[in-house]
């Protein structure tokens, strides 16, 4: 194929014998599929195919099938493995197609000494062509032809396909490789993202098993780690596809739009070649390219013009030895294929092999010169291909009972190996190896860096990995301008106290938020705030929750000394007031104002001003119990002195002829039994308040932040009606039986005080039923206090202060002529 581009460097040089070396014959034969070359399509697709490419396309192949002879070669020589036994080998290009793999695939499965395939019930005694199949390189490949040899139980060892999907040993019971499977290398990769902070990540996979299994475990572990994925694209593997180019374009389009700054990619040589040569001509920038050894050592990828713009190029190859002759025997290989005798000795070898319908001649390999291959001798994984052969010899050895001097020549099938290579080790240059439990040598990795050192590539070591992952940092220079590592984060670090709060529809983007009060901080990985228990309280932005302080109207506070001090001047008030009253208790003032019914009524405003000491400090069920029926009955028996006084101004004015009958039952002692009446019905109501549900000591922890409101709740709103509505029907009668009555000119109208007593009664309510029904702070208390003290101011100022200014500066005006029954008057 590279000849009918012309871009072979040897096809002057006259065709050597070396593509007869790829048959030999044997007691034993092993299948070999190694890819020598690329079908015609897709070499197409490439605008200007150069000799590089087409080299590369089959030298890797070339160097793998030397392997694969050199140490079988090595295993015929050798006196302690296989003593006596000889093994042969068929070796075929896959092409890297499906197609082309499943040729040979199938001539290997045909019965020994033919070219057709057995249609058995019973397959125990079934001999195939070949013991055991070396390769193919692919996992596309090995999916297909790994189904094929699994149906057989026939052995078959990849030197290269590393996707996971191959570690079902249910469905492919006889696959096997010598290199890890694509999970080591993914669980590499995240822990390199992780050791450098990188969690704002695009991920880029070739459309093919390799890239799309990668990816898809990059994903899923990804995840676990706090690793946001930006973007996550598959580029196409047909570089001739009509759609090939935008897809390229799209894709990096896609990544300079995300931002991101570290691109993982999955991908082979020429895939990941055309990726980089869009991301260079579109400008996509300098990027962290952390790539993996299916492109990382490829000459390919190196040799793009303005490779170096790209950024800091980091991947994980695998961590193999070196074959110990392998070098040397390929140079006196080819040293040796233009020699007549060798190309004879070759011939007579082929000749022993029965002729098939599928040719072994490689197209390419009969005009390379071992310049050619010799840079691929240091780059290519020589060492997977050898363990490969060897992992076979010695199952081999096993199964046929070898002594250290001689094999039994005993036949042996295929799926008789699969016990010794499941369960035994083997050592292979005085190194040990073993399968695991899924069919793999888990051998680890290298962490490479190409590190360009006078505009020569460079492959630097800079870490190892081995279920746990060690990096020398100091030995990376970053494409930075203090070639220190980039940050590549969609989000900041959240602080202490602050949440993650997302944005649009990427989990991993987000802004980062203080808690608000009452919540408080619980992890870094916080999409919300913890609320805080009832009993506690937090600031924001807080990591912990504190106890909550309890709140009322304490004794110290400047509003609770001024509502007491004024509540004693009241308390003083009254008292001056009844002093007075009782010096001048015989006096025409004080008779008309009540005589001793009045000593009583200051006596309960007295009291009324006591109360309001009720009200301060901490609450209890039994002081808020208290509280109300202390205010109702204090008040009571204040308008219930009122009352004989105002019914009696209401017969004289309204009712002058009933008067002289009815006088005598709100009038002098039988007054007092009025008053008692009422202060017994007054009782009786309390009695039904704590019955129905008297107040009691509510914690609302809702009204106030960080403290928990102590205040007295109302259990039943019909039994506070019930205990305070009688005292509104009291002073609601005196109001009816005063407002509207006249006296004579020259006598005082007693009647006002006790009008405006009520009147200012009923403002004052109005307010406190409006104010005591919606606050729930400490003002309650306060305001139930402002009620007290201005009902018992109120009742002062208006009914009893103006006496007490007319018995002390108009004692002149206190004469039964001004202050004379209203029995004896004339109404007006």
């Amino acid at each position: 194929l590279c000849l009918s581009f012309g871009c072979t460097t040897a096809a002057s040089l006259r065709p050597s014998c070396l593509p007869a070396q790829f048959r030999r014959p044997g007691d034993f034969i092993l299948g070999g599929l190694f890819p020598f070359g690329r079908d015609t399509v897709n070499l197409t697709a490439r605008s200007e195919p150069t000799p590089l490419l087409c080299e590369r396309l089959f030298t890797d192949g070339l160097v793998w099938a030397l392997a694969m002879k050199f140490a079988i070669d090595q295993i015929n020589n050798s006196s302690s493995l296989l003593p006596g036994i000889t093994l042969g080998y068929d070796i075929y290009d896959t092409c890297f197609e499906v197609l082309v793999a499943l040729q040979p695939s199938l001539l290997f499965l045909s019965q020994k000494g033919t070219t057709a395939i057995g249609v058995l019930c019973n397959y125990t005694e079934y001999q195939p062509r070949v013991t055991a199949v070396i390769g193919p390189h692919k996992s596309d490949l090995c999916l297909v032809t790994a189904k094929l040899f699994s149906s057989f139980l026939i052995p078959q060892v990849s030197y290269g396909a590393s996707s996971e999907t191959l570690s079902n040993t249910e469905l492919f019971p006889s696959f096997y490789r010598t290199v890890p499977s694509d999970k080591n290398l993914v669980e590499a990769v995240v822990l390199l993202l992780n050791q450098f902070g990188w969690n704002w990540i695009a991920t880029v996979g070739s459309d093919d098993e390799y890239g799309r299994g990668a990816q898809a475990l990059f994903l899923s572990m990804a995840a676990n780690d706090n690793i946001c994925i930006a973007l996550a694209g598959l580029i196409p593997t047909d570089l001739g596809q009509p759609q090939a180019r935008k897809q390229l374009e799209d894709t990096v389009k896609l990544i300079n739009s995300t931002k991101v700054n570290v691109i993982v990619l999955f991908a082979f040589s020429l895939p990941a070649q055309a990726l980089l040569e869009h991301s260079i001509r579109m400008g996509l920038g300098k990027k962290v390219w952390v790539g993996t050894e299916a492109w990382m050592l490829s000459d390919i990828a190196a040799s793009i013009p303005g490779i170096r713009s790209i950024g800091t190029v980091l991947g994980f190859v695998m961590r193999t030895g070196a074959v110990p002759g392998f070098q040397e025997y390929v140079a006196e290989l080819f040293s040796s294929v233009q020699q007549e005798e060798f190309c004879q000795q070759s011939r007579e070898l082929s000749s022993l092999v029965r002729a098939e319908v599928l040719g072994t001649q490689c197209q390419h390999c009969g005009h390379v010169t071992l310049g050619d291959i010799w840079p691929a001798l240091g780059v290519s994984a020589v060492q997977p291909v050898h363990v490969a052969v060897y992992s076979v010899a010695h199952a081999l050895h096993r199964a046929l009972g070898c002594t250290p001097r001689a094999c039994p020549k005993t036949p042996i099938r295929s799926w008789q190996l699969l016990h010794f290579m499941n369960s035994l080790p083997f050592e292979v240059n005085g190194q040990s190896f073993r399968f695991d439990q899924s069919h793999s040598t888990n051998i680890g990795y290298k962490l490479i860096f190409w590190a360009w050192r006078n505009s020569t590539l460079t492959y630097l070591p800079v870490g190892d990995y081995d279920q746990s992952l060690y990096i020398q940092k100091s030995q990376i220079q970053f494409h930075t301008a203090d070639q220190k590592e980039p940050t590549s984060e969609c989000f900041r670090r959240c602080q202490p106290g602050q949440f993650r709060r997302i944005k649009g529809f990427n989990l991993c983007c987000y802004d980062c938020t203080d808690c608000p009060e009452n919540t408080f901080w619980s992890s870094t990985d916080s999409t919300s705030c913890s609320p805080c228990p009832r009993h506690q309280w937090a600031p924001s932005r807080s990591t912990r929750c504190r106890d909550r302080g309890e709140r009322f109207l304490f004794w110290d506070e400047p509003l609770a000394v001024a509502l007491v001090t004024l509540a004693a001047l009241s308390t003083a008030l009254s008292c001056g007031t009844a002093l007075l009253f009782l010096r001048h208790l015989q006096s025409p003032l004080v008779q008309a104002a009540g005589g001793g019914r009045s000593l009583f009524a200051l006596l309960c405003l007295a009291l009324l001003g006591l109360s309001c000491c009720l009200y301060v400090g901490r609450p209890s069920d039994g002081l808020c119990a208290v509280q109300q029926l202390s205010y109702a009955l204090g008040l009571g028996g204040c308008f219930s002195t009122f009352v004989p006084k105002a019914l009696e101004m209401a017969l004289v004015t309204e009712s002058p002829r009933c008067a002289p009958r009815l006088l005598r039952w709100v009038t002098h002692g039988r007054a007092w039994l009025l008053v008692a009446a009422s202060l017994l019905a007054q009782g009786l109501l309390c009695l039904c308040h704590l019955q129905l549900g008297a107040d009691f000591l509510v914690a609302d922890y809702q009204s106030l932040p960080s403290e928990v409101l102590l205040v007295c709740g109302t259990k039943s709103w019909a039994a506070f009606a019930l205990l305070h509505g009688y005292n509104s029907c009291l002073a609601f009668v005196c109001f009816l039986c005063t407002f509207m009555v006249q006296t004579a000119g020259r006598t005082y109208n007693v009647a006002r005080g006790i009008t405006f007593a009520t009147f200012i009664y009923f403002v004052i309510w109005i307010f406190f039923i409006v104010v005591f029904a919606t606050l729930r702070t400490v003002l309650r208390a306060v305001a139930q206090i402002c009620t007290v003290l201005a009902t018992t101011l109120g009742i002062l100022v208006s009914f009893f202060l103006p006496k007490c200014y007319m018995v002390v500066f108009r004692p002149e005006l206190n004469t039964g002529e001004y202050f004379g029954n209203p029995a004896d008057e004339e109404p007006k």
